[in-house]
């Protein structure tokens, strides 16, 4: 299990759109060998078809697809948007932060959703990260989650 590596780590990035935002997180997935390009297709269809549901807490979203869409590793990468990205959210809009996941199996995403769960409740947390200027710096705050 990659779980936000060096390698799935962007920061200060400067996307147009949430379907962009999304993009830039499932490349991070797909050069880290976790997935294939099918699967980016995917998270940005399902995003399409099912809105902005992927927008679970304030400033964080978290795309991803079924298993078979090309998943070969479960994983999660982090991108850090430079701008606030409107989703379509009523509540948890504008999205700073951008966490794709990727799992093989649904016993894999509930224990990546149980790590992730402690930094969305932890607004203190979410402002360090969306303020981390390295990938090391973001992986220190992340220390707790892994």
């Amino acid at each position: 299990m990659k779980f936000i590596a060096k390698d799935l780590i962007k920061l200060n990035v400067d996307v147009a759109d949430a379907v962009e935002a999304i993009k830039v997180a499932g490349q991070l997935l797909v050069r880290s060998g976790a997935t294939d390009d099918s699967y980016v297709n995917a998270m940005v269809q399902s995003y399409e078809e099912n809105g902005p549901y992927i927008v679970l807490a304030p400033g964080i979203a978290l795309p991803h697809a079924r298993p078979e869409d090309g998943v070969k590793e479960a994983a999660v990468s982090l991108v850090q948007l430079k701008e606030p990205i409107t989703f379509g959210h009523t509540t948890n809009d504008p999205v700073r932060l951008v966490l794709a996941l990727a799992s093989s199996s649904s016993e894999e995403h509930l224990q990546l959703l149980q790590r992730l769960s402690g930094l969305m409740g932890d607004q203190d947390k979410v402002r360090q990260i969306i303020q981390a200027t390295t990938p090391e710096d973001l992986q220190t705050l992340l220390e707790g989650l892994r």
